[in-house]
Parts: C-alpha cells; structure tokens; sequence
C-alpha cells in the first residue's frame, strides 16, 4: 500500500514521558471532517519521521481517540497503514511476548505480554463504524497505541522490580534529558 501522506505533510513533535498528556484519557472524536483526516495524514508522516509503527495521538499532545499505524503484512510483507477512531478491543486471546518500545519514551525498551489476537470496533476517518479482527505484530500495535489513548504506557504493564530498574532512566526523561531525531 502507498503511504498515506507526501513528503510535504505537515510534521508534529512527539512529547516525551512525563508530559501530562500522555496519562489524560483521550477524548471520543465526533467530528469526522477534512481537518481530521489532515491531521490522521500528519501523525503517519510524523510516526515515520520518527521511525515508528504506531503512534496516538496524545502523543503529538492532542487528547483524541485516534491512532495510526504502519507495519508490514505478515503475508505480503507490503506496507499496511491504518487509521482508528474511538477503537474498543473486543475478545482478547492468548499470549504472545515480545520487546516493546516508545516513541515517547526513547532508548527504553522491555518485553511485555499481551494478547496474540484481538476483534477492534473502531470508527474510520469518515465515521463508519467497523471491525477488524487482528493477530500477531498487528494486534500488538494496536493495543499498545489504544492503550496511548487511555493513559497506559507499556512500561504499566512491566513489574514493579522492573520498573524499579527503569527508574532513574525515566527520571532524566521527565527532566527531558532525552535525544530527539
């Protein structure tokens, strides 16, 4: 699938771990109109500026229910890129462990379960309602970035002694003592 955006898409800045934004659960979107397409445009131009395969939008500081992604089909190896409004998951099963990382929360990277496969009710960017039923890579994306939308960050789902390791890491990040792309 072709990109979604062209090179003079209009990029944001990614907020980095301890901005308040990012623990706020994002607001439903009810307006589905040009500017939110624009703007579903402008976050898949900045997750690949930033070399991501997801982002929500409280990441670039905007409270709304609305991700992107960008992974590779696990059957063609092409571009997959989607856009998600108000997604709810539905039917979580099984386990599948695998390392994670942040764009908002760079250099830091652990391995979390979640689930292997999910169904997602979600909404396009022209308001029609839809499901998706998602596995592997896809799935992982998917919750990680839902998760974004209700001030989750994957490091929640870490255990405490792990966290605890983490710590003084995530301290210079609050103090933004962070490199940026």
């Amino acid at each position: 699938m072709t990109k979604p955006y062209d090179e003079t898409t209009k990029k944001h800045k990614v907020i980095i771990y301890g901005h308040p934004t990012l623990r706020k659960r994002a607001e439903e979107i009810t307006i589905f109109d040009d500017n939110l397409r624009e703007f579903a445009r402008e976050m898949f131009a900045t997750m690949e500026e930033y070399e991501g395969i997801g982002l929500a939008a409280p990441q670039v500081d905007r409270p709304i229910r609305l991700l992107v992604v960008g992974v590779p089909d696990e059957e063609t190896e092409e571009m997959f890129y989607m856009a998600v409004a108000n997604p709810v998951v539905k039917e979580p099963a099984g386990t599948y462990e695998m390392e994670e990382g942040c764009l908002s929360i760079p250099d830091i990277r652990d391995t979390v379960t979640r689930p292997d496969s999910l169904t997602m009710e979600y909404d396009t960017l022209e308001g029609e309602h839809k499901t998706i039923k998602a596995t592997g890579m896809l799935a992982r994306v998917l919750q990680h970035e839902i998760d974004h939308l209700n001030g989750i960050l994957f490091i929640d789902h870490l255990s405490p002694v792990r966290r605890a390791l983490l710590s003084g890491k995530l301290r210079r990040l609050e103090r933004g003592e962070s490199q940026e792309p």
